[in-house]
């Protein structure tokens, strides 16, 4: 459906929010990759934000809210409709917890922990994008996930701004509810922690940050690893029965170890590389494009299905592909 100039206008009148026609997404996710948005609203006022969902609602045009767009994939056409981006990202602390808005940048999250002496979040240093993306996305790594510090959510449910528990977001391996209802959106988190010594936190940061840059290094436009890792009680017990033992951690198996044994390393489509030292780890080597970066993906997924017979799922979410067309 068509962005009408009224729908520009009606955005246009929120106080606090920007709006732009034809907004290049690739300037908008760290793929660097994606045609432009019908539409682009960015605020960093939480009435704006939720007003820009009413309108969006209202006019019945198709929306969809990123964050700092780490894990996007957006089609080269773009997306037609309406693009909203919330900002917002001042972090308030009480006692051994904070509220955080959605979009405070992760990194600054991590570090405010660390500087407070607040133990629980140091293992996600590096992990690019937004808080509300990494809630999103139940974020985590070295056998940690941002579930564990949630303890409340602040969403607007598409009639009002509602909280719910931690029980309530339904938080499992990178998953969440958030990613079965897009239509409800993160707004804040409120995170507990425990008390730690803040020498030791930034001693543990700083090494999970020096082992991540040399593995994903900050200026490189990739989404950081492309495919979900494997839980072990989920594959068949033939296949499990293949991996070595010390590839096994906490449980999972990493799918860089299946895209491997299937020769996924240094694969090539343009400028879309996977890395010859990382089987998980596609970056956009210089202009790459969304066709190219989708037609590597769906090359990897076979190679591992003809394989082992399991189906490696993606991290990223794709933005502006038709249904028909969008990737499986």
């Amino acid at each position: 459906m068509p962005v009408s100039s009224a729908a520009f206008k009606r955005l246009a009148a929120i106080p606090e929010l920007v709006v732009l026609e034809d907004a290049p997404l690739f300037q908008y996710t760290r793929f660097g990759i994606g045609g432009p948005a019908s539409i682009l609203c960015d605020t960093t006022h939480e009435q704006a934000f939720v007003e820009a969902i009413q309108v969006a609602q209202d006019l019945a045009l198709p929306r969809m809210v990123i964050g700092g767009g780490t894990n996007l994939v957006v089609s080269d056409t773009g997306f037609e409709g309406i693009v909203l981006r919330y900002a917002g990202a001042r972090i308030a602390r009480n006692g051994y917890m904070f509220r955080a808005e959605a979009g405070a940048i992760l990194q600054d999250v991590v570090d405010r922990s660390i500087a407070w002496g607040l133990k629980g979040m140091e293992t996600m240093t590096g992990i690019p994008g937004y808080l509300g993306g990494a809630v999103y996305g139940n974020a985590g790594a070295y056998g940690h996930s941002i579930q564990e510090r949630i303890r409340q959510v602040r969403l607007f449910d598409g009639d009002r701004i509602v909280s719910f528990r931690n029980e309530d977001c339904q938080f499992r391996y990178r998953e969440s509810v958030f990613k079965e209802r897009k239509d409800w959106i993160i707004l804040s988190a409120d995170l507990e922690f425990e008390s730690a010594n803040t020498e030791e936190l930034a001693k543990t940061a700083a090494e999970i940050r020096t082992i991540r840059d040399a593995k994903y290094p900050p200026m490189m436009k990739c989404a950081g690893s492309i495919f979900k890792n494997f839980l072990a009680v989920n594959l068949p017990a033939e296949v499990v029965a293949e991996i070595p033992a010390k590839v096994i951690r906490e449980g999972k198996i990493p799918s860089a170890w299946f895209l491997e044994q299937a020769g996924g390393k240094g694969l090539r489509r343009g400028d879309i590389q996977v890395a010859t030292y990382h089987a998980n780890l596609i970056y956009n080597d210089g202009s790459g494009s969304a066709a190219d970066l989708v037609s590597i993906i769906q090359e990897l997924k076979q190679r591992v299905r003809d394989r082992f017979g399991i189906e490696l799922e993606e991290e990223v979410q794709y933005v502006g592909f038709d249904y028909a067309a969008a990737p499986a």
